[in-house]
C-alpha cells in the first residue's frame, strides 16, 4: 500500500537577481524574433509591390507598343 504522507520538496532559488537576467534575455529573444518577423513582413510586402509594377509596366508597354505601326 502506498504512503500518503510523502515529503515534497521545493527547490527555492537563492539568486533573484539569475532569475531576473534569464528573464530580460528571454524578452530580448522574444523581441527580436518579433522584430525578423517585421522584416520579414515588410520585405514580402516590397518584392509583391515590386513584381506586381513590373507586371503592369510590362503590360502596359505591350499595349502601347500595339499602337505602333510594325
Amino acid at each position: 500500500m502506498l504512503n500518503d504522507n510523502r515529503q515534497q520538496y521545493v527547490i527555492q532559488s537563492n539568486d533573484p537577481k539569475g532569475d531576473e537576467g534569464f528573464g530580460k534575455f528571454l524578452g530580448v529573444v522574444i523581441v527580436f524574433v518579433m522584430f525578423l518577423g517585421f522584416v520579414q513582413y515588410v520585405y514580402e510586402s516590397v518584392m509583391a509591390w515590386y513584381r506586381d509594377t513590373m507586371v503592369w509596366l510590362n503590360d502596359t508597354a505591350s499595349y502601347l507598343a500595339g499602337f505602333w505601326p510594325f
